[in-house]
């Protein structure tokens, strides 16, 4: 039995989705036989047991005095110690700017831990204010640090390698892709059903978007949903997620004549998440860079097989267009993006049959098992 370290710079009950990403590591290492023990933040540097996990959350604002408390329940197990960093540059604190953590990485790994990361993200790109612009720079001090400290890199896409490879400034180090898989739970017939009437599906077809509604992806949504809904006149448009409302307020004050087709679900347990968007028959998901294995709203489409549309772009993955298990359009191309839309809405069996290639595209490369079977290969 291996003991493994997670540290993880948010974990159930806290909401995000690399809490979500680190649960279901740590759970699956442990259904597997491994000791698995997870460093996070948490109140008063509590401990608990979440199944088989044992959750040590005393990471708190990733402060000195957090870090020594760290070290000192880090170094009451046998060394070396094998420790999975995920990473975010803004999940640590110090408006994302924390060198300190990352020299702190530094200094474990010198003195035998294993540190390997797992980059959901890499680090800002120069662009916007002064305040962006030195930040992105600072990110890059931390890049080299940490890749100073790895001992293997995990990646979310393929697409980060080139980006981080040459901050290891020569230094070999193994990357390797390990996609994240849907964190949802597989709803249960009867709840689809019923949330499916109390949307109306008995009367019109329903279009999906899950998400956060930030800005960017905002801004795509403004630019395709007057068209695909006029285009479209029998369909409803089911928002989902904790901002929802406030984005169906802000759009409809531009486009009133839509009142009756939009719902917004406002925030759902995340337990339920997975009910709403199987209730819907298509989700869109355009994003501005392109699809790509980091984006779970569309992993929870090939997951529970929903129809998606979405868009392609500069970080999107070669096996997207391959396997054709969503329709792609390129990000702008709303005429495209909207015609895929009406042909599935028009098209039952088209989506019946995109539905099951989706679930098996799902099972075969991007369930979890697949990540757990990986990284306890590399131990």
């Amino acid at each position: 039995m291996a003991v493994i370290h997670l540290l993880t710079p948010e974990y159930p009950p806290a909401i995000g989705g690399v809490g979500d990403y680190a649960r279901q590591v740590a759970q699956g290492l442990a259904e597997a036989g491994d000791d698995v023990h997870v460093w996070c933040p948490g109140e008063n540097g509590r401990e608990s047991l979440a199944g088989q996990v044992r959750v040590h959350r005393t990471l708190g604002t990733f402060s000195a005095e957090d870090l020594r408390r760290t070290d000192a329940g880090l170094t009451a197990f046998p060394s070396p110690r094998r420790i999975l960093v995920q990473w975010v540059p803004h999940g640590y604190g110090r408006r994302a700017m924390n060198l300190p953590f990352c020299l702190w990485l530094r200094r474990r790994a010198a003195t035998g831990d294993r540190i390997e990361l797992m980059v959901h993200e890499p680090y800002l790109e120069f662009a916007g204010t002064w305040r962006q612009k030195a930040a992105a720079a600072v990110h890059r001090v931390m890049t080299v640090v940490l890749l100073r400290a790895a001992d293997r890199v995990w990646m979310s896409i393929p697409a980060w390698q080139p980006r981080l490879q040459p901050y290891a400034l020569g230094r070999v180090v193994p990357f390797a892709w390990l996609p994240i898989p849907s964190a949802l739970d597989e709803p249960s017939f009867d709840a689809v059903t019923g949330l499916r009437a109390a949307l109306g599906a008995d009367r019109a077809r329903l279009i999906g978007h899950v998400g956060t509604y930030g800005s960017l992806v905002s801004t795509l949504l403004d630019a395709l949903l007057p068209d695909l809904l006029r285009d479209i006149p029998d369909a409803r448009l089911v928002l989902i997620g904790e901002k929802s409302g406030s984005y169906a307020a802000g759009f409809l004050d531009r486009h009133p004549e839509l009142r009756d087709r939009i719902i917004a679900t406002g925030f759902v347990e995340p337990a339920h998440i997975g009910t709403h968007v199987a209730a819907c028959d298509v989700l869109i998901q355009p994003y501005p860079d392109g699809v790509s294995a980091r984006r779970t709203t569309t992993m929870a489409g090939l997951f529970l097989g929903v129809p998606v549309v979405t868009t392609s772009g500069h970080l999107t993955e070669p096996f997207w267009e391959r396997s054709q298990t969503v329709r792609l359009a390129e990000v702008g191309d709303w005429c495209a993006f909207n015609a895929h839309v009406s042909r599935l809405i028009a098209a039952p069996e088209e989506r019946r049959r995109l539905s099951n290639d989706a679930r098996r595209y799902y099972d075969e490369h991007f369930d979890v098992r697949h990540t757990i079977s990986v990284l306890r290969s590399a131990a």
